[in-house]
């Protein structure tokens, strides 16, 4: 991955956390940053740490982007600066608990800051990146993109939106020089899981990576050239076998024939 001081990467869900974390890491690969999140005194003292460490220009923006104006905002910031190159949607949140119980409210703010603002800010970014032919575009999905849970049904399903928005993205840039990765984490210790309704300290602590592991892991895969990065998975054989086996599902669904168990007997 080129770095330039000249040039700016974009971090939601800067304040704390995975997102911080890229904050920090791409500094340090030369970049200037603008760093977005809802908390003022979190984000500008970490701007502030960031800048005094790696030298580097770092620029704190306030919103909120499970809102409509916090997401037209930053829409309109990317749309109209020409040196953002790098523009990674990690903000995301988890209501973890059966549709049943929970209020409509959490569903609907998953779906806005998971998918709508990820969606939005990455058609502004978009045109300015593909008219350079350069630039990256890092989307931070889950695990449970590939699995649902009976408390994870619409995070669940907001991750799966990610992993194949990224998909199809990566197909349609294919021929150009913008590249798109995502990023698939399994448990990882973050301020999501204050809010989530399932605490931390309800996980197995072997089962938790640290932020700085993971994005130090999916950051190493990007320069592998891993578009789509599983950074607790270690046996690569698992992924090409899953992948394989999803290409072959869909291959053989392209008939017009009903499937012969499911003819009237």
């Amino acid at each position: 991955m080129s770095t330039s001081s000249q040039k700016i990467a974009v971090v939601t869900g800067a304040s704390s956390g995975i997102g911080a974390v890229y904050a920090d890491r791409l500094a340090k690969r030369g970049y200037d940053l603008v760093l977005i999140a809802r908390r003022t005194e979190r984000l500008q003292s970490l701007a502030a740490k960031i800048a005094r460490t790696h030298g580097v220009k770092v620029a704190p923006m306030i919103a909120d982007l499970e809102t409509e104006a916090g997401q037209a905002s930053i829409e309109q910031f990317l749309s109209n600066n020409s040196a953002v190159s790098v523009l990674v949607n990690n903000a995301g949140i988890a209501r973890l608990a059966p549709i049943s119980d929970g209020p409509l409210q959490d569903s609907l703010s998953q779906i806005a800051l998971n998918i709508t603002a990820l969606t939005r800010l990455t058609h502004a970014v978009l045109p300015g990146l593909k008219s350079r032919n350069e630039g990256l575009i890092i989307n931070v999905s889950s695990v449970l993109a590939v699995n649902s849970l009976p408390i994870s049904s619409v995070y669940s399903g907001s991750k799966a939106f990610v992993l194949a928005f990224s998909r199809g993205l990566q197909q349609e840039l294919a021929n150009t020089g913008v590249r798109v990765q995502v990023v698939l984490p399994a448990a990882t210790a973050t301020e999501v899981w204050d809010r989530s309704g399932v605490p931390l300290a309800a996980l197995a602590p072997e089962s938790v990576m640290s932020t700085e592991d993971l994005v130090d892991a999916a950051l190493s895969a990007l320069d592998k050239g891993e578009n789509i990065s599983w950074p607790s998975v270690a046996d690569t054989e698992v992924i090409e076998r899953f992948e394989s086996a999803r290409l072959a599902l869909f291959a053989t669904s392209q008939t017009g024939k009903v499937a012969p168990r499911l003819l009237p007997a």
